[in-house]
């Protein structure tokens, strides 16, 4: 007999940030990710306005991954009254701990909300104790017709795909999908047999470089800098886009592939997280296990300087050109790198190199679309240093990407909904699996509710 399962879309769509969707099944209220959206700043005033649902009533939470657009308000649902139930991967649990205790460092700061009382050191430790990590493809069996588990996407250290099996239909939510290969991690897990989709779209409307493109442009991105004597800023993510360039970085200064300067890594979370990166090297793929296994520091290579305190960080500005600061964050929105930009953007000897997806708002997408002066930390800043993307470096598959991982399914899937990117890019990506694989494919606005038949 065929059952219902409901889905309320009540944040990441029309968005890139915010991912947050209740499905209800089996009598179960469930919920995947529950993510900050970000805008201009870390979290943009939407992020305070109360949850669509009621919290205590939400049975179990499942958490992709450890960005903060998709775990940044688990201490807010905690603060509203649940106490079920999160779910996620073992690295995922890991690193959600740095993660949120980074976030409520900053938003308490938000005087606005007073959000201290509700990024709390207490409703963090709450959420860590209900948290439980699991194995990839490992079975959790909610009910006698439920059974859930994670699949790779290959996004980032422990990222995954949520499959919920009910009454012999499979429907899948992917998160974020991992620009495979990756330096890092295993590809993308390829799924052929669901019957209903739920799946990210950040860069449903454009492609990026080739993998030995990217390298090459990174090479000769930091050989241009070292010729102009100049400084080369790299705004990243603490997460995963920082332990893949150092990754890079490695393999070129090894291998002799560019010219020995110092190298600042100028991110005190993204330092903690390297640590755990390496407590889960057998989640990497089986080129980055074997180089691990040969070389000890993997993470660190001549040149290399990690700055943890804020003093050393402002030290960086004494040291003599050609050097490459690495800092956070990665769409210039907050994080040591702010400061940076403000000393070194308006410097035409100097680059500013854009790896990761900029969202509309930010002062990063603003660079990136050639303003000529930007507002960074309450000033003004000249834009004149020479300013590179290499979209390649994304975590984020792209549009054909994302076309050929829907295609594994086409002749099963019922129904793809796309969500989790800008408006064009959702459209562009809908209309483009309509037209390339025959699939029905839907663009849900924020608080919609569809039913599904299982």
């Amino acid at each position: 007999m065929d059952k219902i399962a409901k889905i309320t879309f009540c944040g990441g769509t029309g968005s890139v940030t915010g991912a947050n969707f209740l499905l209800e099944i089996d009598g179960k209220k469930i919920l995947v990710d529950c993510g900050l959206t970000q805008g201009y700043k870390i979290a943009d005033n939407v992020n305070w306005d109360p949850f669509p649902y009621d919290c205590k009533g939400i049975d179990i939470l499942f958490v992709t991954h450890a960005h903060e657009d998709h775990l940044g308000r688990v201490p807010k649902l905690i603060h509203e009254g649940f106490r079920g139930k999160i779910y996620s991967t073992e690295p995922t649990k890991a690193l959600a701990s740095p993660m949120l205790e980074d976030t409520a460092g900053i938003l308490s700061k938000n005087e606005e909300y007073d959000l201290k009382t509700i990024y709390s050191d207490d409703n963090i430790k709450l959420a860590i104790s209900l948290w439980q990590g699991f194995r990839y493809h490992e079975k959790i069996q909610l009910t006698e017709n439920l059974e859930v588990s994670f699949l790779d996407a290959g996004h980032i250290l422990g990222s995954a795909m949520i499959e919920f099996i009910y009454n012999k239909k499979k429907i899948v939510f992917t998160g974020d999908l991992g620009n495979s290969p990756s330096p890092l991690l295993p590809d993308t897990e390829i799924i052929n047999d669901a019957d209903y989709l739920i799946m990210e779209s950040v860069y449903g409307d454009r492609n990026h470089e080739s993998r030995n493109d990217r390298r090459k442009f990174l090479e000769e991105t930091i050989e241009d800098n070292y010729k102009r004597k100049g400084t080369l800023v790299i705004p990243t993510f603490s997460l995963e886009r920082s332990q893949e360039l150092l990754f890079e970085l490695n393999n070129l200064v090894e291998g002799n592939r560019v010219p020995v300067m110092p190298i600042y890594f100028d991110s005190p979370l993204a330092i903690r997280l390297t640590e755990i990166f390496k407590q889960y090297k057998n989640y990497f793929n089986e080129n980055a296990q074997k180089i691990m296994s040969q070389e000890k520091h993997i993470f660190d290579f001549p040149g290399l300087h990690e700055t943890l305190r804020s003093e050393e960080s402002r030290m960086i500005n004494e040291a003599p050109n050609p050097k490459v600061i690495i800092a956070g964050s990665g769409m210039s929105s907050g994080g040591r790198v702010v400061h940076h930009e403000v000393h070194y953007l308006p410097d035409p000897n100097n680059t500013l190199l854009l790896t990761g997806y900029q969202s509309v708002g930010t002062p990063g997408r603003l660079i990136q679309e050639g303003a000529k002066t930007v507002r960074i930390s309450g000033e003004e800043v000249s834009i004149r240093a020479h300013i590179v993307t290499i979209s390649g470096y994304s975590g984020h598959k792209d549009s054909d990407g994302l076309l050929n991982f829907v295609a594994q399914m086409q002749d099963v899937v019922k129904k793809v909904f796309v969500v989790m990117g800008e408006p064009r890019s959702e459209m562009y990506l809908a209309q483009k699996l309509r037209d390339n694989l025959g699939v029905e494919a839907h663009v849900p606005d924020r608080g919609d509710i569809v039913s599904l038949i299982c």
